[in-house]
């Protein structure tokens, strides 16, 4: 059983912000690292990957739909997302094989929380939407046909870090790495004991200028400027996203 567990959600192919995380004493001091998904649907996909891949075993991965969404790119089946056509071109076989062949959801013992379920949405679905302040019988209804042990879910896909109880459930969404919404930095989570959400500031007009540099993304440094630097709040985020969850 793991006692430290850093979270890692929505890198979508930022390096430097991966970077930036990777290197915090606590991620580089935890027994695992668990990614929830939408890691490389961005400007520097294979890179991403590459470091990730680097982890080896310290890391345990779990797919999301954008991740999806580039297997199925490649495959022929475009996005209406630019970026997502170009990364799922720039990725090797093996790559594709790897985000193909990740699982929906990865349940672990954490000390001190018990069974905790990783996903990268809710447990049924890797994009529908739950947010901080959905309704009661909304996370009843995604929650639906969890074990009665399982006391923790841990999600992405909306980009906004935040903890909250669900009918005796804790809930956790750790935030973006690589595209947040609320303020600029990467936002992950560190589990055991308890639940800290955490957020690494780096530089974000260096991170910019190497992503604009180095990708070969057309789009790259508006993509950089709009996402990285979080251009978008999260009260912006909430007002998009809150009739997609049922209200």
């Amino acid at each position: 059983m793991p006692d430290r567990v850093a979270v890692l959600s929505d890198i979508h192919g930022v390096l430097p912000a991966l970077e930036a995380v990777l290197a915090e004493p606590d991620v580089a001091a935890a027994d695992l690292i668990v990614l929830t998904g939408d890691l490389a649907a961005g400007p520097q996909p294979v890179e991403v990957l590459d470091r990730l891949a680097a982890l080896g075993d310290r890391a345990c991965w779990v797919g999301g739909n954008a991740d999806r969404e580039l297997v199925q790119a490649r495959a022929g089946r475009s996005s209406p997302i630019a970026v997502s056509n170009w990364a799922a071109g720039q990725l090797r076989d093996d790559q594709v094989a790897r985000l193909a062949a990740l699982p929906p959801s990865v349940t672990l013992p954490v000390t001190d929380l018990g069974d905790v379920l990783f996903c990268h949405d809710t447990p049924r679905d890797d994009e529908e939407v739950v947010l901080v302040d959905s309704r009661l019988d909304r996370w009843a209804e995604v929650f639906a046909g969890l074990p009665a042990e399982i006391g923790t879910v841990v999600c992405g896909h909306t980009h906004m870090p935040f903890t909250r109880l669900a009918d005796r459930r804790l809930v956790v969404n750790p935030g973006s790495v690589g595209m947040p919404y609320g303020g600029a930095g990467a936002w992950w989570a560190l589990l055991g004991p308890g639940v800290q959400l955490r957020r690494t500031r780096f530089d974000v007009d260096a991170a910019c200028a190497r992503v604009a540099a180095e990708s070969t993304f057309p789009d790259a440094a508006a993509w950089a400027d709009e996402y990285v630097r979080s251009r978008h709040s999260d009260a912006d985020a909430l007002t998009v996203f809150a009739p997609r969850d049922g209200r």
